[in-house]
């Protein structure tokens, strides 16, 4: 697993032994952020990591401009503060180990908003529906912010949405599904 491009360009991430993690593959990584290139411009971007693992999605962020990029994991902090420090982004980051649902209500609480969430959960175990519905009911996505969802291809969302929209959704093969979304009120 490698940085795609910016600063930290060909980086190669430390990943979790074991199979407690499963990092997004990097074709699926380069696929999600050639389809945001086009929707938003990373430059001085507040960034949310959660289900964080590696950090690959935060790092890859940092690397493309983004200013900062809050990282949160139960499992894997050392591994994502290992990363951020070899890419040179130890002051632009913050890690935060523990529970992602109540750390991301800590951070509503506390009026913190994002440009860019990504979501990359366990696949199977409910986390991308309940994180999805957390955020749609929290103020965490700024005016113009893109959430972005991973999960399995054969996991749905029945609820309804108040505040999101989904802008885009990309299957890859039978295993994989990425959905991005956006407020309502601003498509």
């Amino acid at each position: 697993m490698r940085v795609i491009t910016g600063k930290a360009k060909g980086l190669k991430l430390k990943t979790p032994k074991g199979l407690s993690t499963r990092p997004t593959a990097d074709r699926i990584k380069e696929s999600v952020f050639n389809i945001l290139n086009g929707l938003v411009d990373f430059d001085n971007k507040v960034v949310l990591d959660l289900f964080a693992g590696t950090g690959a999605l935060g790092i890859e962020s940092l690397s493309r401009g983004a200013v900062h990029s809050v990282f949160i994991d139960n499992e894997t902090s050392q591994i994502i503060k290992d990363n951020v420090l070899r890419a040179h982004f130890d002051k632009n980051s913050e890690i935060i180990r523990g529970d992602v649902i109540k750390i991301i209500n800590k951070l509503a609480i506390n009026n913190r908003q994002f440009d860019i969430i990504f979501c990359d959960p366990p696949y199977n175990k409910g986390l991308w529906q309940n994180t999805l519905t957390l955020i749609d009911k929290l103020n965490l996505l700024s005016d113009n912010g893109i959430l972005i969802i991973e999960h399995g291809a054969d996991e749905s969302f029945e609820d309804k949405l108040n505040n999101l929209e989904l802008l885009r959704q990309i299957k890859y093969g039978h295993t994989t599904c990425v959905e991005m979304f956006k407020l309502k009120t601003n498509i």
